[in-house]
């Protein structure tokens, strides 16, 4: 038996990243997936058809995260497309990183929209499905800056810092459905946009952090995959760092 089998998970920002990662190791686990991104483009077909060959069911589906109408009129139609909700992984985000004194206010809107209002659009937009199972898994994308904060990084710290708030209140709000919340904070992911930081400065990251290496958007799925699984099911109002011990 598939720790995920007969479930379906909505995940936001998934056509690339930690996103992809988490949809393609839900999917070998027997869940159905539903994505969103900004745009539908060549990334979001690839990762659709690569679900798809896992066996289950996916589909993915442009949305704008950070406006709330648009986030109702996705979710209804992937309630139309799938019949239910188990699994909601708030994952889109960007960065507009620089610092305090140069920050515009654009900036600060765009990164406090696109990754913390999109949290508030999709969990309100989900939780009536939920309600109605009485069930659900609601996993939200923070950050260690979000606990930690980061120089350079205000806005986004604070986008990720406001997610954590979140989880734990909704967690208080709709235990009692049977519906969980928890937020995952990653520390050093390699990612494309990891990648583009400078060698030097990456490895004087890395030698920073105990395990002496940076983590893979598979690592961070594989705790996604357990806060949407029955293995959690008493896991709820919690943040799981996963950053090889750089954030203890």
């Amino acid at each position: 038996m598939k720790l995920l089998e007969g479930k379906t998970a909505i995940i936001t920002g998934a056509s690339r990243g930690i996103g992809k990662a988490i949809a393609l190791k839900f999917a070998q686990e027997g869940c159905n997936v539903a994505f969103t991104d900004l745009f539908e483009d060549e990334n979001m077909k690839a990762t659709e058809n690569e679900l798809k060959a896992l066996g289950v069911n996916a589909k993915g589906y442009a949305s704008d995260a950070s406006k709330l109408d648009d986030t109702e009129r996705v979710v209804a139609q992937i309630v139309d497309d799938f019949g239910r909700i188990d699994v909601l992984v708030n994952n889109a985000g960007i960065t507009k990183d620089t610092l305090l004194m140069r920050m515009t206010e654009d900036q600060w809107d765009a990164v406090i929209n696109v990754n913390l209002k999109s949290v508030f659009n999709f969990t309100k937009a989900a939780q009536k499905t939920m309600l109605k199972q009485r069930s659900g898994s609601i996993i939200n994308m923070s950050s260690v800056v979000g606990v930690s904060g980061n120089a350079g990084q205000a806005n986004y710290s604070a986008s990720k810092a406001g997610i954590i708030g979140f989880t734990k209140s909704v967690a208080r709000e709709l235990g009692s459905r049977g519906i969980r919340s928890n937020a995952i904070a990653p520390g050093f992911i390699i990612t494309e946009m990891t990648a583009k930081i400078p060698e030097d400065a990456r490895k004087a990251w890395e030698a920073s952090i105990p395990l002496k290496r940076g983590g893979t958007p598979e690592e961070v799925a594989g705790v996604a995959t357990f806060l949407a699984s029955d293995l959690s099911s008493y896991v709820s109002g919690q943040v799981i760092q996963v950053c090889g011990a750089m954030n203890t």
